[in-house]
């Protein structure tokens, strides 16, 4: 499990606040990953990783506004410290060539992970405000993998080829491959 909270003593509001920093720490992860690799246009995995990192945003915001309403502003318990790679895409993942297909794959299994953590979290939670928090979260990251899968569905051939470098003499080998 990554994370090094027991989840049977989760309160309410202990589940809100892990169920931030989790987006968070994913919104962080993809804009890193956004700014690393840059952008070329609308259709590249610069871009599918800063939408991404929107997405992640969003979601934080909606649980941190639902915690704020239930708990006002008493200061979290938990923090970004008690959690690693719940639903953050791998560091390494990322290529400065790769293709937006191969960025949602990414995001898909970064989506599926989340759901496994919540689906495990699920064994341990005893608190049944908890537990329902938890089964929604569930659900809800199943329903971005759908999502995930639909737009893969509807990539065009095009998505799935790797970039260029620009600055790469078409007679020499590329960056990142092996001369033979």
């Amino acid at each position: 499990m990554p994370t090094r909270l027991d989840f049977s003593k989760l309160t309410l509001m202990d589940a809100l606040d892990l169920a931030a920093l989790i987006e968070l720490e994913a919104k962080k992860r993809y804009t890193q990953f956004a700014d690393a690799i840059g952008s070329r246009g609308s259709d590249d995995a610069g871009a599918v990783f800063q939408s991404m990192a929107v997405n992640e945003n969003k979601h934080c915001e909606e649980i941190a506004e639902r915690r704020l309403k239930l708990f006002g502003e008493t200061p979290p318990k938990v923090r970004l410290e008690d959690i690693f790679d719940v639903e953050a895409p791998d560091f390494g993942a990322p290529r400065w060539n790769m293709s937006a297909l191969k960025a949602y794959y990414l995001a898909l299994s970064s989506e599926k992970k989340a759901f496994e953590f919540y689906d495990q979290a699920l064994r341990h939670v005893s608190h049944p405000e908890v537990k329902a928090l938890f089964e929604e979260l569930r659900e809800e990251e199943a329903e971005h993998v759908s999502m995930i899968e639909a737009i893969i569905a509807r990539l065009p051939p095009s998505a799935a080829v790797d970039l260029e470098d620009e600055d790469t003499d078409p007679d020499q080998p590329h960056r990142g491959s092996m001369e033979m």
